[in-house]
């Protein structure tokens, strides 16, 4: 494979923007998504959230493409979440849409310190407005 360096900053919403990510399911969901990104070969560097919405920071490698990628993740994780995590509650589901920034070398370190401190940004009003967008 050759040497490559992609940087990506991709959102999206629950469905409907329902608080569904409750504090006592966001470890098992976001460990998940984790392990998924790796059996998929991509660098997850960062992931953060709130309720209602998910942020990860990744590296996805030039031979996938990043609706792919959004995908798998998005699909697989809430099948995972509806057979495992809350079989019985109501139905998990992620929005349709997401929103994705490319990020240099120099941003990355930013972006993961944003995204880690998600709940922070949001009880503080400190949000960046344009990285909250989930679709145009």
């Amino acid at each position: 494979m050759s040497l490559w360096r992609l940087y990506y900053h991709i959102v999206w919403a629950t469905k409907e923007r329902l608080p569904l990510i409750t504090s006592d399911k966001e470890t098992a969901l976001y460990n998940y998504i984790i392990g998924k990104s790796n059996s998929l070969n991509c660098i997850l560097h960062g992931i953060g959230g709130i309720e209602d919405h998910i942020h990860l920071v990744v590296s996805i490698p030039p031979t996938m493409a990043i609706a792919e990628f959004v995908k798998k993740i998005k699909g697989s994780s809430s099948h995972h979440f509806n057979h495992n995590l809350c079989p019985t509650s109501q139905k998990f589901a992620w929005q349709e849409g997401y929103g994705i920034f490319s990020l240099g070398s120099k941003q990355l370190e930013q972006a993961i310190i944003y995204v880690q401190n998600q709940k922070i940004h949001h009880l503080e009003g400190t949000i960046n407005s344009h990285l909250e967008k989930t679709s145009a």
